[in-house]
């Protein structure tokens, strides 16, 4: 006799090959069978009810975002009323960040200039060791 147990559909083929033992292994087989098709069955119900309980939350989720859409809608259509109000009082703002912006660009303009010509090596005061003008 094997030490793991066997399954239904095992337990059910051997009651059918064995006829001294078969009628309670058949019993027990058609049993064992019909518990996991039971189980099968709730499982794919359950697994139904999750699909369909997740149709509903997508539909929610769905009208959901479809008001955040209306309501950013309407956020940018009253944009340019809200730009023009806030427009008079930018203005000496922007030049004033205009300002900044173009000395700071100078500044790294002249740093960048002065970084460039310090990384440039000295000529040397000793002779070439090569002769410069090549012979024919």
């Amino acid at each position: 006799m094997s030490l793991t147990p066997l399954t239904s559909r095992q337990r059910l083929a051997r009651g059918l090959k064995y006829t001294a033992v078969g009628p309670v292994d058949v019993t027990l087989g058609v049993l064992g069978v019909g518990a996991d098709s039971t189980k099968a069955t709730a499982a794919e119900l359950r697994r139904r009810y999750r699909s369909g309980q997740l149709r509903r939350e997508l539909a929610a989720a769905q009208q959901n975002l479809v008001q955040e859409l209306a309501a950013a809608q309407e956020a940018v259509s009253s944009f340019p009323e809200t730009l023009t109000g806030v427009h008079a009082r930018n203005r000496g703002r922007k030049l004033l960040a205009f300002g900044v912006g173009a000395g700071v660009l100078a500044v790294g303009a002249v740093t960048f200039s002065i970084l460039r010509r310090s990384m440039k090596p000295e000529p040397s005061p000793l002779p070439p060791s090569v002769e410069v003008t090549p012979k024919p």
